[in-house]
């Protein structure tokens, strides 16, 4: 018994269709209830206090290194940033943007060390909506965002090499090009601080200028 198949020779292929962009803004209350789930996952897997802002930062990399390759196939066909400069400008607009929906309010560079870069944002999401104990009230939720930007930059191999020997098999993995971290900083005349994402290269990075 024969069969036919009705074959479109004009459908196009899946992994040849252009990446859709999605929606670009989710429910602000299911945001609020999904991050504090993150908090409480990272809190119990925790000995002490001090270590929350860094399992935070560890969670942020993983998808620091997802979100650079999301963006620049949807957004820069599939080109990388080179540049030091090109990679902060491509995080402080095209990453925010993905992120919060609004560029970040600035990018500087610091007036005290060469190696040192601030991203600035007065109304950082991951901080609202958050009651901390008093065990906890250094805490700053931002350290998830930190994370995720030193997921991009070394993803974007912003790296200098080291040899690491595991199991007497070399293998190369790449130190992070940066460190990154999450301030509050008080603004006179306003109730909340604003969010500093401090970024601090390697010397190694800084040519890359």
């Amino acid at each position: 018994m024969a069969t036919n198949f009705n074959v479109n020779k004009n459908a196009v292929n899946i992994v040849d269709r252009p990446l859709s962009k999605g929606k670009t803004e989710i429910n602000l209350s299911s945001f609020a209830f999904l991050f504090s789930e993150l908090i409480q996952y990272s809190q119990d897997r925790i000995k002490a206090g001090h270590e929350l802002e860094k399992k935070l930062s560890d969670i942020g990399f993983l998808v620091g290194t997802r979100v650079l390759e999301l963006l620049v196939v949807r957004e820069k066909n599939a080109k990388r940033e080179t540049k030091l400069l090109g990679i902060l400008s491509f995080i402080h607009s095209t990453v925010w943007k993905a992120l919060f929906g609004k560029q970040a309010d600035s990018l500087e560079k610091s007036t005290e060390a060469d190696d040192e870069y601030m991203i600035s944002d007065a109304n950082m999401i991951v901080n609202k909506f958050i009651s901390l104990p008093k065990n906890l009230s250094s805490l700053n939720c931002a350290a998830f965002v930190a994370g995720i930007i030193e997921g991009i930059l070394c993803s974007a191999e912003f790296v200098s090499n080291l040899k690491l020997q595991i199991k007497n098999i070399d293998k190369h993995w790449l130190t992070n090009p940066a460190r990154v971290t999450a301030h509050n900083v008080a603004v006179e005349g306003k109730k909340f601080p604003k969010t500093v994402i401090l970024i601090k290269f390697n010397p190694e990075v800084i040519p890359r200028t």
